[in-house]
């Protein structure tokens, strides 16, 4: 008899959280009132509202209690709207996100200009509910909703010489404060540019969001479309994607260009190397609890290790941080 073990990851139907137990946001009442809202966050199809239809449950998420959606959108990192943690949601309400385009090009076999719409359409959408950890030590349970990389790449084709792929995200400084020298200015080198190797991109894991919580991608949280890797997140997370190109050497990401001595091109959730600034040892999860409330342990790899160690086995990951 064979006895299956399931994992903290695995998620079954049946343990799923009801929509109307974490749905956070209104539902809209009056017609003008829809409108003004899906024109505000570039909603490109015919019907008013913002929640996606015929999304599939993932195969990978936890059993955790997810993180409350008023604190996920308001507690961002997107430096393009500013440095401060409440400056997306402040700052992007007005972001146009249609049109958009996703260019992708360089070792493939089929370069294309993808609409995001018909990008989206063409794709299946899953639901998967991640545990992520950033830099700064906090950490959230996100039921992201989105396309599994892999399928975008298994559609360009790769040659064999692409070994990379470099993101970059829009480079638009009116619409984006951050990205102007001054008051919301971070001093980072624009566009934002992020890269994962091509077996990380492959790694069904890897997710290109375009929402969270069953609606559309809010504005703050890098919509239209961004990228979620779980065991890399708040390094890995570039938002508002325009590009993708697969390269053959290791691209340049932002924060290694802005400070390589703190950031590496891998940047793997791993509380056995402490960030120069900070210990990677412990987590405060947003919206549990107070200041006082006791820290978690960081798990290895973000607690995907299952899925992911493979990828670095041989490696010093103290050196390839």
């Amino acid at each position: 008899m064979i006895i299956k073990t399931r994992k903290p990851w695995d998620l079954p139907a049946s343990e799923v959280t009801d929509e109307r137990l974490y749905r956070r946001r209104r539902e809209f009442i009056q017609g003008a009132m829809a409108l003004a809202l899906s024109a505000r966050l570039g909603v490109a199809w015919s019907n008013t509202k913002t929640r996606f239809k015929n999304v599939r449950r993932g195969l990978y998420g936890t059993t955790e209690k997810m993180t409350p959606y008023n604190d996920v959108t308001r507690y961002n990192n997107f430096y393009e709207f500013g440095t401060d943690k409440s400056d997306p949601a402040k700052h992007s309400m007005d972001f146009k996100t249609r049109p958009w385009k996703v260019k992708v090009d360089g070792e493939v076999k089929k370069p294309a200009d993808y609409d995001i719409d018909d990008l989206i359409n063409s794709h299946a959408l899953e639901e998967r509910i991640y545990r992520l950890r950033c830099v700064e030590a906090w950490s959230m349970v996100v039921p992201w909703i989105g396309i599994p990389l892999k399928d975008v790449i298994k559609r360009v084709a790769p040659t064999s010489r692409a070994k990379y792929i470099q993101f970059e995200t829009l480079y638009d400084p009116e619409q984006m404060p951050g990205q102007k020298p001054g008051l919301f200015g971070s001093g980072l080198q624009w566009p934002y540019v992020e890269g994962l190797r091509l077996d990380e991109a492959m790694n069904p894991l890897t997710l290109l969001a375009v929402g969270l919580y069953g609606e559309v991608m809010p504005n703050q949280n890098g919509a239209p479309i961004r990228l979620v890797v779980p065991w890399k997140y708040g390094f890995k997370s570039i938002k508002s994607i325009v590009k993708m190109r697969f390269v053959s050497r290791q691209p340049a990401t932002t924060w290694n260009i802005a400070n390589p001595g703190e950031y590496g091109f891998y940047s793997n959730v791993n509380p056995d190397i402490d960030h120069p600034r900070w210990s990677q040892k412990k987590e405060r999860r947003i919206g549990e609890g107070s200041f006082f409330t006791p820290k978690r342990n960081t798990l290895m790899f973000n607690g995907y290790g299952e899925h992911v160690a493979h990828l670095y086995r041989g490696m010093d990951l103290k050196k390839f941080y």
